[in-house]
């Protein structure tokens, strides 16, 4: 497997692009975007948990049980979520993009991200379309505009490609995704298209996309809070031409594998942007009894407000980290625990067997300075490890959220 570019459009088949369409009132940054393969896909999703679903989210549940889709249609600023006519303007934006490609509207996937409450002006979306369609790009250019097109608190566009080889055949796998607050294990306010121009069975499809969900996009915290729209769809048009994936084999693996790859950077990513965040906290629990069990700890460390403002203060509080895990709900003996802080600076134990020990305080603030730093907490019990991701906890958070709608 190797890193390539071009995104979504890494794959052969896909074309994307992104304008603005007027969704966002005053602002010039692309508010809506397009995946499209002329070819037919078989899809795959997966949705979020939180009992209140944006109306985009209900009615890709529905479609995405279909044998063939050719697009998905986005827009940023509107969540179309708890609106008035939100059900409706999410079923005239699927019968609007289909009616610009010419294609069945059981085809078009849809997703919004943004306020939630207001009404989705489809009419912005319509007069938009032809632009749109003319704006779609097979190379990197097009990804790119349609990942800046989904971003809405978002600094920085996340956008990744990989291609890796099965039975001979060179397959890519592309991505876009966005989310920065309101994101929570069991995904957040995120959205995620991925491309892939491999042959696989829908049920494989649907399988690989689920485990590796729970290994990137459902160990990602940001504030604990999970969203209405997040969504997480995935496109396979064939073009590859590699033997089709009809079974769980060797070739199979290697495409959940290199997958995953990229869903975990894609989720990094989104946690390294969290809202108002300035460093990036990777947590692994390693040692462990069960992968289960370390990953209720670890989620319970990355989501720790205390731990998340300590990392912020650059302050190596690892009584915040003990009392986190304490919390999570899992029997473990204390005095097994160790607890180090690491970071490309340098990596410092704080905390063995269950005690405080001495240890050089400017080091330690020397090394949770740095834009990424890595809490290792070895419960010395077993032979799991889990890696989760997290941000740290800001002044500017407040700020952003203290007028996001206004």
């Amino acid at each position: 497997m190797k890193w390539i570019e071009g995104g979504v459009c890494a794959p052969n088949g896909f074309k994307a692009g992104g304008i603005h369409c007027g969704i966002r009132n005053g602002k010039d940054k692309e508010d809506l975007a397009l995946i499209y393969s002329s070819e037919p896909c078989v899809g795959a999703g997966l949705f979020t948990r939180n009992r209140v679903k944006a109306a985009p989210v209900k009615l890709d549940q529905k479609t995405i049980r279909n044998d063939s889709f050719h697009a998905i249609i986005a827009n940023s600023g509107i969540a179309n979520a708890c609106a008035p006519h939100d059900y409706e303007n999410a079923v005239a934006m699927q019968n609007a993009a289909a009616k610009a490609l010419g294609i069945a509207p059981e085809t078009v996937l849809v997703g919004s991200t943004g306020v939630i409450g207001k009404d989705l002006d489809v009419s912005k979306i319509e007069a938009g379309l032809p632009a749109l369609i003319e704006a779609l790009k097979a190379d990197g250019s097009g990804s790119d505009k349609a990942a800046k097109a989904i971003m809405t608190t978002d600094t920085r566009k996340k956008e990744l490609a990989v291609e890796v080889e099965l039975d001979g055949t060179t397959v890519h796998i592309g991505g876009i995704s966005k989310g920065s607050g309101m994101i929570h294990p069991n995904m957040g306010t995120m959205l995620c298209y991925l491309t892939t121009d491999a042959s696989i069975k829908k049920e494989l499809l649907q399988k690989a996309l689920k485990t590796v969900c729970d290994r990137s996009f459902n160990r990602i915290s940001v504030d604990g809070d999970t969203s209405t729209n997040d969504s997480l769809l995935i496109l396979a048009n064939g073009l590859a031409g590699n033997p089709e994936i009809k079974e769980e084999s060797e070739a199979f693996a290697r495409f959940t594998e290199a997958l995953e790859a990229l869903c975990v950077e894609l989720a990094r990513r989104m946690a390294a942007d969290g809202e108002g965040a300035s460093h990036l906290i990777t947590c692994t629990v390693f040692h462990c009894l069960g992968e289960p069990r370390a990953e209720i700890l670890a989620k319970s460390v990355i989501r720790s407000p205390l731990t998340k403002a300590a990392i912020f203060g650059t302050d190596a509080n690892w009584g915040r980290v003990l009392c986190a895990l304490g919390y999570a709900g899992e029997e473990f003996d204390q005095d097994q625990v160790t607890i180090s802080f690491r970071s490309s600076y340098g990596e410092i134990m704080v905390c063995q067997n269950g005690k405080g020990l001495e240890f050089d305080e400017v080091l330690a603030k020397a090394i949770l300075s740095e834009d990424e730093v890595e809490i290792l907490v070895d419960m010395n019990e077993g032979e799991e490890s889990v890696t989760c991701w997290g941000c740290d906890l800001t002044y500017d958070y407040v700020k952003i959220n203290g007028d996001y709608r206004t």
